[in-house]
């Protein structure tokens, strides 16, 4: 039988779909969420617990009480791969800052705070069934099982069947119009041949949908005759200059490019005194050097973003845009899809 920790299959990213081969045995397609990655282990006989694990091995189900609890719906022996996801009741959408709060409550706060932000599980692998390994059987099949889960015993919230195509006109449509909604961010790529591999990437294929829009240069790491990657700031209603993320490290040629347009900061750059993360959580900060914030940078960004317009992943260069004033560039908060034009 299957305990934790298990390390979960993971995908490789990708800028597109990839091309669907007339010889191969087909590919489903899976909608992507932005939540928490994790896996739940049903008891195989009386007396066991519940148990709920995060990608990294951590066992949470105390901060999950709600999810623990509607388990009792769920068959013993039973282990299922998803995403946990939150509903902020008050501002009647997916809430990933609400699931940051979820995941980090003790035990004693974390029933008052399900009332207000329940939580979901998305599930789109079954690793057993009935104390049954199913690692080996190809994906067609643990699919075939995940949904007769579903059917036999009625799931209901908060337990969800990820919505699954083998259509990819109707992947592409996915990924063009249902990203618009809070909380969706793309598609995952399975073949149906494809056995579950923990720890693996490779089999699976991610694309996130990502928009063009523009930010304006802050900082910048490495020199100004070389720049490393690029801190990208937003003003917010008061004017001031707010960081809403960094780039990927800057290709030779962008990078020189960068370069010839980088001035000094003057004294009194709003950012003077600022911080910034290496990665998004992270404690390790960057060396950056502050620059004159006159310059637009067009930039290609994905779906994850925090309160405030904040991009938790790393961003792309697409190009200058010395044509822009900054005044043009959208505001602090305008989401992830404002764009000047």
């Amino acid at each position: 039988m299957l305990r934790p920790p298990v390390e979960p299959m993971l995908a490789q990213a990708a800028e597109v779909m990839p091309p669907v081969r007339p010889l191969a045995s087909g590919v489903a397609y899976e909608q992507k969420f932005d939540g928490y990655r994790a896996l739940v282990f049903t008891p195989a006989g009386a007396g066991g617990r519940v148990l709920l694990q995060t990608r990294r091995g951590a066992l949470v189900r105390g901060a999950f009480p709600d999810l623990v609890t509607a388990a009792e719906q769920l068959p013993a022996g039973l282990v299922l791969d998803g995403e946990l996801l939150v509903w902020d009741a008050g501002a009647g959408a997916l809430s990933f800052e609400g699931l940051q709060r979820r995941a980090a409550a003790r035990a004693g706060g974390a029933p008052a705070l399900a009332a207000s932000l329940p939580v979901f599980f998305v599930a789109f692998d079954v690793l057993q069934t009935d104390g049954r390994e199913l690692l080996d059987l190809p994906y067609v099949e643990r699919r075939a099982r995940l949904e007769a889960l579903f059917a036999d015993h009625v799931l209901t919230a908060p337990w969800t069947l990820c919505p699954m195509t083998r259509d990819a006109a109707q992947a592409r449509e996915w990924l063009e119009s249902w990203t618009d909604v809070s909380g969706v961010e793309g598609i995952v790529v399975k073949p149906q041949t494809s056995r579950y591999l923990p720890g693996h990437r490779g089999a699976w294929t991610k694309v996130r949908r990502r928009d063009t829009t523009e930010a304006i240069i802050g900082a910048t790491t490495g020199t100004l005759t070389r720049p490393q990657l690029l801190v990208l700031g937003r003003h917010d209603h008061d004017g001031r200059l707010r960081a809403v993320g960094r780039t990927v490290p800057l290709r030779t040629e962008a990078a020189r490019l960068v370069a010839e347009h980088l001035a000094a900061a003057d004294p009194g750059h709003p950012w003077e005194g600022v911080t910034f993360a290496a990665t998004w959580g992270s404690r390790d900060v960057l060396d950056v050097s502050l620059v004159r914030p006159d310059l637009v940078a067009e930039i290609s960004a994905d779906r994850a973003v925090d309160r405030g317009g904040v991009w938790r992943h790393p961003l792309r260069l697409r190009r200058l845009r010395p044509d822009i004033s900054v005044q043009d560039v959208p505001g602090y908060g305008a989401g992830p899809a404002a764009a000047t034009g």
